[in-house]
């Protein structure tokens, strides 16, 4: 762990070092993520509810979500970029020196311009936590950090099936953003609205509705089962195989010879 400490701290030295364009990235990626905040406030300027979710309750579901795969985005970033680091060899690299792959390709990385949608999750929290109507015991608060943990850890897995793939095509394919990019965009809102097969994909295969969508209903009070408040543990079990993939793509990995 010190030696992934220094590499965070050489990263956020070198990303200081442009101090202004460093601030001007971070307000773009808070405004951009902004735009999405004011979707869902014009919406609910129409419709006081959606599927019986309040606004403040509907923004627990956008700040979870949006906190979630802030930090997985800003720890995880090499893998979102994993293709880039095969095509240039640098990856060969990482396999003649005495360190475990993931832990090196984690350290190739860490962008803190995500701290722009951070920043925005932990104000919307702030607004929405004290309206949403929760009665904010140790179990809900207990919840609520758990939707934030195991959900980034979720996407975390995703950037990681993502940098897995990219072993047999060498190049990222575009559809990976249907479920990070498309989940962050789609997780503003409970996965329900969508309709029940699409919240039976987002529970059984790609697990984002184990962290956003069955502990919310745990949370404002629909749901009491102990199932619903520990749901987002479930979504861990979308490591194994993420980590399978991953695995099987590293065996079967040919240089590129760059």
């Amino acid at each position: 762990m010190g030696l992934y400490f220094k590499f965070f701290s050489m990263h956020l030295k070198s990303q200081m070092e442009y101090k202004t364009s460093f601030f001007f990235t971070i307000v773009g990626q808070f405004t951009v993520s902004f735009t999405s905040l004011l979707g869902v406030w014009f919406l609910f300027e129409l419709f006081h509810e959606v599927e019986g979710f309040t606004f403040p309750q509907v923004l627990l579901c956008f700040a979870t979500v949006l906190m979630s795969f802030s930090l997985a985005e800003c720890f995880g970033r090499a893998f979102d970029q994993f293709p880039r680091m095969l095509a240039n060899g640098e990856f060969d690299r990482v396999l003649v020196r005495p360190q475990g792959v993931i832990r090196q390709v984690l350290m190739a990385k860490i962008d803190f311009t995500r701290l722009g949608r951070l920043t925005q999750a932990v104000l919307v929290f702030g607004y929405a936590l004290p309206r949403s109507g929760v009665l904010w015991t140790w179990d809900k608060v207990c919840t609520l950090v758990l939707m934030v943990v195991c959900g980034s850890l979720v996407f975390f897995c995703l950037f990681l099936i993502y940098a897995a793939i990219s072993f047999f095509t060498l190049e990222g394919l575009e559809f990976m953003n249907i479920l990070t990019d498309g989940g962050r965009e789609f997780g503003r809102y409970p996965f329900s609205i969508y309709g029940e097969g699409i919240l039976k994909f987002l529970t059984y295969v790609v697990p984002l509705a184990l962290f956003q969508y069955y502990p919310l209903l745990y949370l404002v009070g629909r749901e009491a089962s102990l199932r619903y408040m520990l749901a987002p543990l479930g979504g861990l079990v979308f490591a194994v195989p993420a980590y399978a993939l991953w695995r099987l793509g590293l065996r079967n990995y040919v240089s590129t010879g760059s």
